[in-house]
């Protein structure tokens, strides 16, 4: 396995716009990002109802309840049946945060801005009674790091805390007013949208654009006796409306009831596996197609040496038309296969049988040849699996062709590396070409992904098993089609949950993300999914400075983080954002999403670090330290970054200690450096885990996770089960670990449940304790994608390090200190205290207190 990942996520970029490139260089170390779902000081969850069979509640005979499946035992059984996801899904349960707007940004009406040009007869768009429904419901799209900015551009400018956004593309949104069937109005000048901050003239029409300040006409459309009547309007009336083109002004439009109806998936599946790797296949193959819907058309391929395309034409009958698989079919073999009599892709209402019967035959590899030598030619069968999509595949119902709305989608499930034909790598690293032949099929995949991207298709990566798949060759196959690249240490149930979560992900295409910000504010870089995209706009818009992104997809489960600065101290009271996504959704219209928000500025530092939202503050950091470590040897650097990010934020924003070179750590960000803690010691920065290929798949989904996904990452959460069957939240410190109870630990990609030894020795207890940490578990990730590992194990066991390892130890701390950072001591008996203090194994990894005075920082009393 390779030890580095030569190629580099492209996620993270400089805009090189012509008003960008005169401002000073940023510094590389600035990407912004948005805020989490806060939580109520001790939420408790209602009591799960648990539906888990008796073996899976019931602990193992050695002790251990469920044991960590590092090799595959014998075929797996699913905990619950495996959740078709057939709802358009979330990325987390949580309700969505008000939008970060203060309460006190209304406009001034008694005092209107200095226009010319009849500029005093500008009625503002917003009202205070609209003001406070702004704030609610739009925070999914857009989350800010502070919900004002600093108008000294000293001050505001400060890297080490730095400010930005994250913005959210494709999250779902119902359809109700604020949907438009019509062309936007749009600034002459700049290109940007007339929207709910902007100023009208009711008597002519004429709007202001709150990016240039510049005048437009309005056909008349917003001629209006009061601003009340603007009302009726909904780009005046709320801070995010979708414009929808369909119908006659789209031909292509189709009016599918079911969003995954006409865009087919397509399996490509590694058929060099040994039998407990292919029983646990089998397994979760066969619940994938149970829980499609019947309209959705799939398509079957299997490869090894040569690539096997199943076809459906048959009753009950598995078929497959053999190919070879060391080089590129030609055009006219493919034009033979595509235009024969096969049908490949068919609607599972016609063809689950026979999909079960495909599954059912499937056989371990026979040859005698280790799991990373055997010839597994999975660029050859993608390449057919893109080409089976483009082509005019019939549906088996009605034998006529459909064009695809939104995303097509091919799922490799991968048990090795690519070694064979187009795209592949010696088997050896000792061969003696192999640096130029890994160089070449880097390049190769990264082609092959971007046909794919060109032809709306996504391409996700499911990997499991113990043999490496060398990720840097696979990678730039998922990440240049708009796909990810998840590894799974079996095909058991995470496995098969996220087949299900792959394939019922609705992903618009042909995505372009427009990002227009007040002359006082510069983008200096961007995070995510997409690439910078050069559109010449100058015919329409002369002074378009707008930045462009092209997003590989248009998806949920997706954000884009943004880093900012001011140019220079910014007068006017407030700043203004526009976001414009547009992109064809999976039902065939084209959306223009414009999302307009405005933050108000302040003179007094005190005041913006309240307005400071430390969760998303502290994933903006994560993001840009993350974009920068590439290996590990770079991670270990990046943790020194975050300790002196500590000491200038508490030096910069910090009171100095009297008669001391202390400096208190702003009591504003209480929370800040906690999360940073977590940050250095966890899985991204930390050492938790041991391999690149590891790494470089984390870092990679986290570059591009949605801000609840991104947050969990950075830092666990932790919930201890109770009486009742209810949970309370706690902060994720080793005093939780209390032998009688179980803990839930949510780490993002992977939750772990934590049984102490003595509720283990009673059966009964410890059997209700796990099944509700269990299905607790499930419900926190029911939509979340990748779907994560849920593990759980005894206290004391080797497994246990997984959970004790994510957790800041506080045990050695004094008491008045544990009792502040973890109140919940205080509820313990002295008995307890002492039994709790006397559990813990001694060693060197310093406390969150210790941390901070180490780099002379005095840390803040909690919130």
């Amino acid at each position: 396995m390779a030890n580095n990942n030569p190629t580099q996520p492209n996620v993270g970029f400089i805009p090189s716009n012509p008003e960008h490139r005169q401002s000073p260089t940023p510094n590389p170390d600035k990407t912004p990002i948005p805020p989490p779902p806060s939580f109520a000081a001790v939420p408790r969850f209602p009591p799960p109802i648990l539906h888990l069979q008796k073996d899976q509640a019931t602990p193992h005979s050695n002790g251990s309840p469920v044991p960590h499946l590092s090799t595959p035992p014998g075929p797996p059984v699913f905990t619950t049946p495996v959740r078709p996801a057939a709802v358009p899904f979330r990325t987390s349960p949580a309700s969505p945060q008000p939008l970060a707007l203060s309460s006190a940004s209304s406009l001034p009406t008694s005092s209107p801005p200095h226009y010319t040009n009849r500029s005093s007869d500008l009625q503002p768009q917003v009202s205070d009674s609209i003001e406070d429904h702004i704030s609610l419901g739009e925070s999914s799209f857009v989350l800010f790091s502070a919900h004002k900015v600093l108008k000294q551009k000293k001050q505001a400018n400060v890297p080490s805390l730095g400010f930005g956004a994250l913005v959210s593309p494709g999250r779902e949104v119902s359809t109700g007013p604020q949907v438009i069937q019509r062309d936007p109005h749009r600034c002459q000048s700049c290109g940007a949208y007339a929207n709910i901050y902007c100023n009208i003239l009711l008597g002519s029409g004429q709007w202001q654009c709150v990016i240039c300040r510049k005048l437009n006409g309005s056909d008349g459309e917003y001629v209006a006796h009061s601003k009340e009547d603007l009302h009726r309007f909904p780009e005046l009336s709320s801070p995010m409306v979708d414009f929808v083109q369909t119908g006659n002004k789209r031909p292509g439009f189709v009016p599918v009831s079911d969003s995954r109806m006409s865009a087919p998936v397509v399996l490509v599946i590694d058929e060099c596996l040994d039998e407990p790797h292919l029983q646990h296949l089998q397994s979760s193959l066969h619940a994938f197609v149970d829980s499609l819907p019947p309209t959705t058309r799939l398509g079957i391929i299997l490869y090894g040496r040569t690539v096997s395309v199943y076809d459906f034409s048959e009753d009950l009958v598995a078929s497959a038309d053999v190919l070879p698989g060391e080089k590129s079919l030609s055009q006219e073999s493919l034009k033979f296969l595509i235009y024969g009599t096969g049908i490949y892709l068919s609607p599972m209402h016609a063809s689950l049988a026979v999909a079960h019967s495909i599954f059912s035959s499937l056989r371990p590899y026979k040859l005698n040849m280790p799991e990373a030598s055997r010839d597994r030619c999975l660029g050859t069968a993608v390449e057919i699996a893109l080409a089976i999509i483009q082509g005019p595949s019939a549906d088996l119902s009605r034998g006529v062709v459909k064009r695809p709305g939104g995303n097509s989608r091919i799922i490799v499930c991968a048990g090795g590396p690519n070694t064979y034909g187009p795209g592949s790598v010696p088997h050896s690293f000792n061969h003696p070409n192999y640096p130029y032949m890994e160089k070449t099929a880097l390049k190769w995949m990264e082609n092959l992904g971007r046909e794919a991207h060109r032809h709306n298709t996504v391409i996700d990566i499911l990997c499991a098993g113990t043999c490496p798949v060398r990720v840097p060759i696979l990678h730039p196959l998922a990440k240049a089609s708009g796909g990810v690249l998840v590894l799974h240490d079996d095909f058991g149930e995470a496995f098969g949950v996220n087949l299900q979560r792959a394939s019922a992900r609705s992903a618009g295409s042909h995505g372009l993300l427009e990002l227009r910000t007040s002359d006082d504010i510069l983008i200096t870089q961007v995070v995510g999914p997409g690439e910078e995209s050069h559109v010449d706009t100058h015919e329409s818009f002369k002074h378009d400075t707008a930045l462009y992104i092209q997003m590989l997809s248009v998806e949920e489960t997706q954000s884009f983080s943004l880093s900012m600065e001011t140019k220079g101290d910014i007068k006017s009271d407030f700043v203004f954002f526009q976001f414009a996504i547009q992109y064809s959704n999976v039902y065939q219209a084209d959306v223009s999403r414009v999302i307009t928000v405005r933050l108000p500025t302040v003179d007094s530092v005190s005041g913006y670090l309240e307005s400071v939202q430390d969760e998303v503050a502290a994933v903006l950091i994560a993001k840009r330290t993350l974009l920068r470590a590439k290996s590990h040897s770079v991670a270990v650097d990046m943790r020194s970054t975050i300790d002196e990010r500590i000491k200038d934020i508490g030096l910069k924003f910090g009171s100095q200690l009297p008669k001391s070179k202390l400096h208190c750590f702003p009591k504003e960000l209480s929370l800040l450096p906690e999360l940073l803690f977590h940050l250095r010691r966890g899985p991204l920065l930390g050492c938790i885990i041991g391999h690149e290929d590891e790494r470089s798949v984390l870092r990679n989904l986290f570059l591009n996770a949605s801000f609840d996904l991104s947050l969990r990452m950075v830092a666990p959460r932790c919930l201890m089960h109770r009486e009742g069957g209810t949970f309370e939240e706690l902060p994720a410190y080793d005093l939780a670990m209390q032998s009688d109870t179980a803990v839930v630990l949510d780490h993002g990609t992977d939750v772990f449940i934590w049984l102490g030894a003595e509720l283990v020795a009673d059966e009964g207890k410890s059997a209700a304790a796990l099944a509700a940490c269990r299905t607790l578990a499930e419900e926190l990730t029911e939509f979340r994608f990748p779907a994560p590992r849920i593990l759980a194990f005894k206290e004391g066991s080797s497994q246990a390090r997984y959970f004790v390892s994510r957790l800041i130890p506080a045990h050695k701390d004094p008491p008045y200190e544990q009792e502040a950072r973890f109140p919940q001591l205080r509820a313990l008996t002295s008995e307890q205290r002492t039994k709790l203090k006397s559990s813990f194994v001694h060693f060197d990894d310093p406390s969150f207190c210790e941390w901070m005075r180490s780099l002379k920082v005095v840390p803040p009393q909690p919130s």
